[in-house]
């Protein structure tokens, strides 16, 4: 159904104008002299024309309007416009069909006529709206990240294996306006994720002994092709609900149902895909056994002590999704695989996942970040190749952190059970590894064996036998992207002011509060020292959010669920978002200062990843992408039209993105999202800084690609 809401391009100043002398009739200028609350608002305002979202219920021009006067500071709206909103509909609802639909048009005007006449000589009162969407002028080195020392910041580029030079002169981009949109012509289909699913470079791939082919192999430009949509594709069931069940036919899949239905992971019931909450070893629901493990360890201490959590070889990801009733974050991952769209399940369900492999590369995540890390029955061989793969996980373990393994050697006495057992407690030994418990769960028929990591180098210096041994000074635990696995453990910190010393404060204290490592000798990504840019970013985002994003954006929030931040700093943006019933996946550009750790510590989570490729994930998985200051960076390295079209490839239809950013890449971007029939709902500009605010559609070309 129609709302109707405007959508505001003040930009435009003089286009706005000549575009309202022609379009605008008599009777609809009468209509809005008759407004007093919108009146003078609209005679500088932006193009007005009818939308045709559900999702969307508040009105755009709250925070959004052109100056009331021609005298009047840039960006300002009447005071009078917060009260009248509890007095009346929206103007934007009262406009809903004024073009299209005339009988709704003559009530318009008759409810207006209704209205008292603004006396001409009243001056409307106006408040600046500055610090609602862009910095205060105190704050206004939030708007770049040039302020930092050269240096100050590592990168995972400059520690990255990959070559990057190819990608500083990027050619010419094709103007979105004589681009042809066809449809990918891929074998993956609605399924498309083209880093993991290049059929080309899999084909000649030597080996897959270490999943090489469930690795990302990425095309060597973009693909400017739209994925196409499932036959039958309908709005995601919202959250929490969808935890439950999700619509068959946006994940038409059933292999699943066929391998795991017996053990409560997916079952059909009519057009819905039901998720009973079970896996293998929780048949009898996730939430007795995340109570298990808790009565296993009390130190575990689920939503205080342990907040984020690793969950390798996720399945469809219930674990996380019911720690989510403990105030625990999980990270989820299994790969692209014949557990055919496993992850793309979690996502329908609202459930944080990523498609990854503990292959051949470290995990895009820095070290000593996770709190806890599970694994049940993920298939994963830890105990061979000198334990290469569990010492991944030891990189990305908090010191003190928790390694919950759930399998059957640790509860079965069959000999290839009773083998590994034993393989593996010698491993975890070497690794000063502590077996805090063992224990098995008589409901479920499973048992659980729980493994700390040490606090301290204490038991390294100890070991008569240095392996695996210790890596070098020069390998960073931080460096993810790209970068091969390693045989070795690294150091634990020795200085007390070094991040992985102390174990974070409990959550939610963690969250507000500066990393204590974080020392004001040190500036910041924004040029002040590092404490006062932490906080200052997060005001910043705790007031766009609360003043501008939760109502001026008319957003339904009830439909938004899985959110990005593309660009993501301290993860402000994320933590000023913590009471609403969404989870944010915050990204780390690899050319970007490396702040995912203090994102991490804030006990939010993200990863590492390089925007000219396209992202570990399925098509459709989020309700609202973030890209603040992003494309102007990124655009020099790699073509932005193959990156607003991995956007589209991973926004839902109906879905929003919202880009912050200097006038012309907005401009640029609007110009492709547009030739790609997104909605363009808001368009703002102050001085050279702009935000656009887009809505996807669930339009798709006819044609495909050859």
């Amino acid at each position: 159904m129609a709302l109707g809401h405007t959508r505001l391009d003040v930009r435009r100043h003089q286009q706005q104008h000549a575009s309202s002398s022609s379009c605008c009739s008599a009777p609809g200028v009468a209509a809005f002299v008759g407004l007093c609350l919108v009146a003078v608002w609209m005679a500088s305002s932006a193009l007005v024309t009818p939308a045709d979202f559900s999702p969307f219920q508040a009105p755009l021009w709250r925070r959004a309007a052109a100056p009331a006067e021609a005298n009047a500071p840039p960006a300002a709206v009447r005071e009078e416009e917060t009260a009248a909103d509890d007095q009346e509909p929206p103007v934007a609802d009262r406009q809903q069909a004024g073009s299209t639909e005339k009988a709704k048009g003559a009530d318009e005007q008759q409810s207006a006529a209704e209205k008292p006449e603004e006396k001409p000589d009243e001056k409307p009162k106006v408040k600046k709206v500055e610090a609602e969407v862009f910095p205060d002028a105190k704050d206004a080195e939030l708007l770049n990240q040039t302020a930092a020392e050269p240096g100050s910041w590592r990168t995972q580029a400059a520690e990255s294996n990959k070559e990057t030079n190819e990608r500083t002169n990027p050619s010419s981009t094709v103007p979105a306006a004589s681009h042809s949109w066809k449809l990918c012509d891929v074998d993956a289909g609605a399924d498309y994720i083209p880093c993991l699913d290049n059929v080309e470079a899999i084909r000649k791939l030597r080996s897959d002994k270490h999943y090489e082919h469930r690795e990302r192999h990425c095309p060597e430009e973009a693909p400017t092709c739209l994925v196409p949509l499932p036959s039958g594709y309908r709005s995601p069931i919202r959250w929490p609900e969808s935890r439950d069940q999700i619509w068959y036919s946006n994940v038409p899949h059933t292999k699943l149902v066929e391998y795991k239905g017996h053990q409560n992971w997916v079952n059909v019931s009519g057009e819905h895909l039901v998720f009973p909450g079970g896996g293998t070893q929780f048949k009898r629901g996730a939430l007795h056994y995340i109570d298990f493990i808790q009565e296993a360890k009390k130190d575990v201490a689920w939503g205080k002590r342990t907040r984020v959590v690793l969950d390798v070889g996720c399945g469809v990801a219930s674990f996380g999704g019911y720690l989510f009733d403990r105030d625990v974050l999980t990270m989820s991952f299994a790969p692209k695989d014949e557990h055919e769209a496993q992850v793309q399940f979690a996502l329908e369900r609202g459930i944080p996942a990523i498609s990854a492999v503990m292959g051949t590369k470290r995990l895009p995540f820095p070290g000593g970040v996770f709190d806890a890390v599970h694994c049940a029955r993920c298939r994963v061989p830890w105990h061979i190749e000198g334990g290469k793969l569990l010492l991944e996980l030891n990189r990305l373990l908090r010191p003190g952190g928790y390694f919950v393994w759930s399998a059957t050697p640790v509860y079965q006495k069959l000999p290839e059970d009773v083998e590994i057992w034993e393989a593996m407690s010698v491993l975890t030994r070497s690794m000063c590894w502590n077996l805090v418990n063992k224990v098995k769960d008589r409901v479920n028929r499973v048992g659980a064996a729980i493994f700390q990591k040490p606090m301290d180098n204490r038991c390294y210096d100890r070991r008569s036998a240095a392996n695996p041994p210790l890596c070098g000074e020069s390998d960073n635990p931080d460096a993810a992207w790209n970068v091969s696995l390693q045989s070795c453990m690294h150091r634990l910190p020795r200085d007390p002011t070094m991040r992985g010393l102390r174990w974070p404060e409990e959550w939610p204290l963690r969250v507000e509060r500066p990393p204590y490592w974080l020392k004001s000798s040190e500036t910041g990504v924004y040029g002040k020292p590092a404490p006062e840019d932490f906080q200052a970013d997060y005001e910043h985002w705790k007031r766009v959010i609360s003043n501008s994003y939760m109502e001026g954006l008319g957003i339904d929030w009830s439909s938004v669920r899985n959110v990005m931040d593309m660009k993501a700093v301290y993860g402000g943006f994320a933590a000023a978002l913590r009471n609403m019933k969404v989870w944010v996946m915050n990204v780390v550009p690899i050319d970007s200062p490396d702040t995912l750790p203090i994102i991490y510590e804030r006990g939010l989570f993200g990863l590492y990843h390089d925007w000219c490729e396209s992202f570990s994930t399925y098509p459709r998985s989020y309700d609202l992408v973030h890209a603040n200051h992003l494309f102007s960076k990124i655009k020099k390295r790699c073509q932005l039209l193959g990156v607003i079209v991995e956007v589209d490839r991973i926004v839902r239809p109906e879905g929003r993105l919202i880009v912050r950013d200097d006038m012309e890449t907005i401009r640029e971007v609007e110009s492709i999202v547009k030739s790609l029939h997104w909605e363009v709902r808001l368009s703002y500009s102050q001085e050279n800084e702009g935000l656009l605010f887009v809505q996807k559609t669930m339009w798709r070309p006819n044609t495909s690609s050859s």
